[in-house]
């Protein structure tokens, strides 16, 4: 009996543990399945253009405020800046790189002057001087010369915030725009 007890007791812990690690806050489950149904009403395919990418924005406004977390692509503990923007895409279908430095040499590059909304905008690391990419954002508006991009930043903001090309060193440190949508 004891032997039976023991076994049960150990299922049951593992079982409650495994639940625990894959539980996901209830605003985020429930934002995923609003945008679920929205996009079962509109399927979207990965070889298809995505026709606005305002649900896509929308879905990043919503982790404005998560913090900043080197090597995190979790909401629950925080995203570095391409966890983050790999995280949005992935929530849409879109497979895309897990690494800045992997997004420059992946989708259709752009020049700045070819932006669109929800494009990937992909800047070097914090040394401008080196050219090696090492971040990134989405973009998220774009008036005339003022563009905005969505992004999830180690500096003053720490964290998913909106920040302008022309604020801070960013406009120094650019490389280029690419297109996933």
């Amino acid at each position: 009996m004891k032997r039976y007890l023991i076994v049960f007791s150990f299922l049951l812990l593992s079982f409650s543990a495994a639940k625990s690690q894959t539980t996901v806050p209830l605003q985020y489950q429930e934002l995923v399945k609003n945008l679920m149904k929205q996009s079962t009403a509109n399927p979207i395919s990965n070889t298809q253009k995505m026709e606005s990418p305002n649900r896509l924005l929308e879905f990043a406004k919503s982790m404005l405020g998560i913090r900043y977390r080197a090597a995190s692509s979790n909401p629950n503990r925080g995203f570095d800046c391409s966890g983050f923007v790999n995280y949005v895409f992935s929530n849409f279908g879109f497979k895309v790189p897990r690494s800045s430095r992997d997004f420059a040499t992946s989708g259709e590059a752009k020049k700045l002057e070819d932006a669109r909304i929800g494009d990937v905008i992909v800047f070097t690391g914090t040394n401008s001087r080196s050219r090696t990419p090492g971040h990134v954002g989405i973009i998220y508006a774009i008036d005339g010369d003022q563009v905005k991009f969505i992004h999830s930043s180690s500096g003053g903001a720490k964290g998913v915030t909106i920040s302008s090309l022309d604020e801070g060193f960013y406009k120094k440190r650019f490389l280029k725009v690419i297109s996933i949508l």
